[in-house]
């Protein structure tokens, strides 16, 4: 777990999806990187066991795993104070939201 939280794209994608459920199209848009970047540590977070994710059509949807959620919150509300960068992610996932006429991606 410690080795999957050493990188700071994870760290990031992690502190998004503390604030729920979202697309891999929402990381992508937040984040500003390739998707096929986005999709390899969501991969590594997955086997990690840190994420589970669900398929709608063609789009993929990442949460935190309810057993992780707890510790991964605490560790994470504690990141953030050392990680502005990810106060920026969620600042900017919340206009991201907003901008969204729908729940679907495209």
């Amino acid at each position: 777990m410690f080795k999957a939280l050493s990188n700071e794209t994870r760290l990031r994608i992690l502190g998004l999806l503390l604030q729920g459920e979202l697309c891999v199209c929402d990381l992508v848009a937040v984040l500003n990187l390739p998707q096929s970047t986005i999709s390899r540590h969501l991969a590594y977070l997955k086997n990690s066991g840190l994420v589970e994710d669900r398929r709608e059509g063609v789009w993929m949807h990442y949460r935190l795993k309810q057993t992780a959620r707890t510790d991964l919150a605490n560790l994470l509300s504690a990141a953030v104070v050392q990680l502005s960068q990810i106060k920026k992610d969620r600042e900017r996932l919340c206009k991201h939201l907003a901008r969204k006429q729908s729940t679907v991606c495209s």
